[in-house]
Parts: C-alpha cells; structure tokens; sequence
C-alpha cells in the first residue's frame, strides 16, 4: 500500500518505519530540512512510562490560577482573545477543566500507563533491529521533592501506577541520595522521593534523524523542505495531497512547482500543526499547543553530574544526562503557535531552568547566561496537548486519512508505540494494549476492532 506520512519528528519517523516493517510504501514529508527539527529537537529526553501523569487532575484549576501571574510558573495558561484560533484554546480549556477530577484521571492515566508499556516494548525491539546509539541511559527516573505537602501525595501517586503494573516506588532522602549521588549537595533540601528503575533516557533528536536514515536506506522516500498545502478529496476520501518544496528547496524561487502525492493512505503526524491541517477537511480534534521550553548545559565537572534522569517536582523540570551535557526542560505555556525565545517572559522562563540547575547541582554545568560569558543552548519547542493528555492515534471519518497526534510533553515516551500501533492498524492488524484508538469502537477480549 502507498502511504504519505506528514511530519517527521518521532512520531511520523516511527510511524514510516512500522510501516516499511509491513512492506508498504512510505513517503515523508516535512517543512523542515530534516527529520526532528521541531518538538523531536530539544525535549525532556525521558522514556517516562512511570510518569505519565496527565496534567489535568483536581488541584490544576487552582494551580493554573495561582500562577498566572508568574512569568516562570510551571503551568501558564495565558488567554487568547476567543476568536479564530483563540476560540480553540477556550475550547480546549473548558474540556481541559471537565477532566480535572480523581475519575478521569484515573482513567486517563490507565490509558496512558497501557500505551506506555507497549510503547517501551516497541522501542527495545527498534534499538535491537537497528542499533542506534543516542545517548541512552538504563538508569530509571527518580522524581525528587523539596516540599513536605507534595511529597505526601507521592504514596497515593505510586501506589496508581503500581495499580496499573508500574513499580514506582517511593524512597527516603538517604534512599535517593543512594540511587543517585550527584543530589548529595542538594539533600538538605530533599523530603523525600519515588524511583521507578525501569525508565530510560536518551536524545530523541539523535534517535529520530538515525531512524529516518533506517527508514531512508529501505526504501522511504524522504520530501523534505516541502509546506503541505492542502488536501484534495473525491467524495468522502483522500484522493492526494498537494506539496509544495519551499524556496529553500527550489533554487530560492517563491513559484515551486504544485505536486500532487497520491496514497491509499494519508498519516497527520504534524504535532501541534495536526489540528488546524485536519479542520480544512472537517476533522475536528481538540489538539491544542503547550509551549515548553529547556536548556542543554555543557558539564564542568561529568564526574559530579547525575546518570538517572530526575524530575524536579517543585518547578516540574527534568533533568536528564545526553553525553558531556545536562538536558533540563520543563514548563508549559497555555498561549497559541508562539515559537519566540527573546521577549521578557521567554527569557524569564529560561533564566528559571539556569537558576534551578544551579541551586540542585552547583557548579556542575556552565549555566552561565550569554552577558555572562557562557554559551546556553536554549529551545522552544510546541507540545501537541488534548484536554486529557491521550493522544489521537487511528482513522478519521475521512476514508483514508489517518491520525497520529496529541502527544503532549509524552511524544518520546509514546513515539514507537503510536508509531506501531498506526501501522498495524493500517494494515488490518490489532495492537495488543487496552487503548481507545481514534475511530475504532472499543474491542472485547479476542475481539478484532472495527471501524465506527
């Protein structure tokens, strides 16, 4: 089968590679120069099945209150005016409070648990068959807290994931400082933590552009620098999609020739760019974008820096060991399709990331800003957020057009699972987790899923 995959970070590559493993025909395209140059680029770099937690629970409308006057608040939900695009995020944020209670987080968190695991099992078998090396750590993911009140919630919060076959556990101040020693100038400060050793880190930019040139090498074609300008339908079916090779890619002229790509089957995997690509053909999903920024730091001192990837749980950053520097991210920002990192509260927000490295691993990383002489690999990047943090993965009601979007801040956790699970789908077959897939009714046991 042809099959058109729009977006290139990981989880278009991923989807493309599970496909060729099929033997269909994948062509990508994306309007960057390469593969994982947009979200994929910068992220948290944490395979995070154990924390998973979806941002709306019952004490995030009180949260999202108390810090909106904050420039560096974990959480930011900055109003846009409800018109056009605006209207999205109002949307998106009154179905965003409607989840905001203990049942449906539970159930969202069983759903994202299920994707998880399978998704960690998927990628194991990717890194086997091909290889790739991307900075990868086996190290677990220890969340650490500096305030009694939270960490009293960490037992009830283990004790959900362990409901659903995740052992997260929770440990002492001197159990933490065990797992992980570079904390110990920090441990006066720590109450107390959770552990789970079966998580992972690594550089998901590294991995997607490797697995792209996997993907490259068997056979996928590969449209990069081209703007996805529309799709063409014939009745109630995709019949190709038109593209466009951006000036860059046509000699630097503006009037690129139209090309028309036609496919038995059509992949949005654009992030947060899926929902407004969608609506120009009726397909309406609550994708909306999180903007979360972070900071690569050249170690000092590699000796002292950490190997398990951490969770700061009172400015809800990650921390995660790629080589000789320390990746740190963190923050969402609630406010539209902004990408800039040079006004007052983007710079606000990055000042916050340099100034907690500083306080939890002094010395260790050169956090110095750029007036300062040092040189702080800053990024932004668009996390595709839904209300409920599960992301569309299936077939929309337009025959032939697929989805695979809504991640959040999960796409690397998820990206070879949803890559997976899509081509499987695709090709009649029936992923094995509990998961609600987008246009599918859900299955009973031994069932195979049909279409709605």
């Amino acid at each position: 089968m042809k099959v058109v995959v729009l977006g290139a970070g990981i989880i278009g590559v991923s989807t493309a590679w599970h496909l060729l493993e099929r033997g269909h025909d994948v062509t990508v395209v994306d309007r960057q120069l390469d593969a994982a140059l947009e979200t994929s680029f910068a992220n948290a770099a944490q395979i995070s099945v154990s924390y998973c937690e979806p941002w709306a629970n019952r004490d995030a409308p009180w949260k999202a209150l108390k810090w909106m006057f904050r420039d560096d608040a974990p959480l930011l939900f900055r109003p846009q005016l409800p018109f056009g695009e605006g209207w999205q995020q109002w949307r998106w944020g009154l179905q965003f409070l409607g989840q905001c209670n203990d049942r449906a987080f539970e159930r969202n968190v069983q759903q994202l648990v299920a994707l998880g695991a399978y998704s960690h099992s998927a990628l194991k078998e990717v890194v086997g068959a091909t290889g790739i090396e991307y900075h990868r750590l086996e190290r677990g993911i220890a969340h650490y807290y500096t305030e009694q009140k939270s960490f009293d919630t960490a037992a009830d919060a283990a004790a959900l994931m362990r409901k659903y076959g995740v052992e997260r556990r929770v440990v002492s101040t001197a159990e933490l400082l065990a797992i992980e020693p570079a904390l110990r100038a920090f441990g006066p400060q720590i109450v107390g933590g959770t552990y789970t050793a079966s998580d992972e880190s690594g550089d998901a930019h590294v991995f997607t552009q490797a697995l792209a040139g996997r993907c490259a090498e068997r056979g996928a074609q590969f449209l990069y620098g081209h703007d996805v300008e529309g799709f063409e339908k014939s009745g109630d079916a995709i019949e190709s999609i038109a593209v466009r090779a951006r000036p860059s890619m046509a000699g630097g002229l503006n009037d690129a020739k139209l090309r028309h790509l036609k496919a038995a089957a059509v992949v949005v995997a654009c992030g947060s760019y899926s929902a407004p690509l969608l609506r120009t053909v009726g397909v309406d999903l609550p994708i909306y974008p999180g903007k979360g920024y972070s900071a690569t730091f050249k170690l000092l001192k590699p000796d002292a820096a950490p190997y398990v990837s951490m969770i700061d749980d009172q400015v809800k950053c990650a921390l995660s060991r790629l080589g000789d520097h320390l990746r740190v991210a963190g923050t969402i920002e609630v406010g539209g399709y902004d990408l800039s990192l040079d006004t007052p509260l983007a710079k606000a927000r990055c000042r916050m990331l340099a100034r907690r490295i500083e306080e939890v691993l002094p010395g260790v990383c050169d956090t110095r800003l750029e007036e300062d002489g040092g040189t702080p690999n800053f990024w932004t990047g668009l996390r595709p957020a839904t209300p409920t943090n599960i992301p569309y993965i299936g077939q929309t009601p337009v025959r032939g057009l697929w989805v695979n979007a809504g991640h959040g801040t999960l796409g690397w956790t998820h990206g070879a699972g949803s890559g997976k699970a899509l081509a499987e789908l695709i090709s009649g077959e029936v992923p094995n987790m509990a998961f609600g897939f987008y246009g599918f009714a859900h299955r009973a046991p031994g069932r195979r899923l049909s279409p709605i």
